[in-house]
């Protein structure tokens, strides 16, 4: 196959999502019952699968909490559907999922693998979220050649997939099948709308980054710390993990960071108010 393609044939199985790759929920049947809510997103080009493990780490752990995994508009179909959204499409989901959770509970948690942490923090910029875990979270331009996507997106449909990018052997993430760049495009206008308005994040912060992301490079969580307001900000360095570290050696350490960060920031938030 080519590495590049056109985008003018639609598929006839666009219409249906991978298998493995569908929303995913869990908690209290009650609607009326939970006190916390978590709301998971995946990254551009990837899907609920790779959030799944953490979303599942969580429910066991907090059976009570309230938990969101959205599938993003064009995820998880044949390139050429997620060539036909964009990043409006994208934030419009979370940001449902998100109002969603705060009309049942009394704080949402937000967390976000890759362009998912981009869209956790332009929530925590627009929303009083009660709290960021972000994994390597794409805010920024990776490599110079992604300056040229305004021309390149009007002429080359799309390039080969960016997914899967994980250490740990014989493990793969569902993704999209190729990168659409017109999508793409349109992911590095989303990133001037995050950081312009990161300064606006109050909200606590656990930031967990790869050492090697041949996907997202470390700039990324760096910018993120250092320009957020959070007072309550940390970093976690993921050793042993590529991009996807949801899905990687680093899986465990992630998914226990979370719930421990959770865990702190409620218990200082209810030493506060006694």
């Amino acid at each position: 196959m080519s590495d590049v393609e056109a985008d003018t044939v639609k598929d006839p199985a666009a219409e249906v999502p991978q298998p493995g790759t569908e929303p995913w929920q869990a908690g209290p049947k009650n609607p009326e019952s939970a006190a916390v809510g978590v709301l998971l997103c995946h990254g551009f080009t990837g899907s609920p699968q790779s959030m799944r493990p953490w979303g599942e780490y969580l429910a066991a752990r907090h059976p009570e909490f309230a938990i969101e995994l959205p599938l993003l508009p064009g995820h998880a179909r044949p390139w050429r559907e997620l060539q036909r959204t964009g990043w409006p499409d994208w934030y419009e989901t979370v940001d449902a999922a998100y109002r969603k959770l705060r009309e049942r509970c009394d704080e949402v948690f937000v967390m976000g693998l890759s362009m998912g942490g981009g869209l956790a923090l332009r929530l925590a910029e627009q929303h009083d979220v009660a709290g960021l875990v972000l994994v390597n979270p794409s805010v920024t331009r990776n490599k110079p050649a992604e300056a040229l996507l305004p021309v390149l997106s009007r002429v080359v449909p799309s390039i080969s997939s960016i997914a899967s990018d994980i250490k740990k052997p014989d493990t793969r993430e569902a993704g999209t099948d190729r990168t659409p760049l017109r999508a793409a495009h349109s992911l590095s206008r989303f990133w001037r709308v995050v950081a312009a308005d990161l300064g606006k994040v109050t909200a606590p912060v656990l930031v967990l980054h790869s050492a090697e992301d041949h996907v997202v490079h470390p700039r990324n969580s760096a910018m993120v710390l250092d320009r957020v307001a959070s007072t309550d900000k940390r970093e976690v360095v993921l050793a042993n993990s590529y991009h996807v570290a949801t899905l990687d050696n680093d899986a465990e350490l992630i998914f226990e960071s979370s719930a421990e960060f959770v865990d702190r920031v409620r218990a200082r938030k209810s030493e506060a108010a006694s």
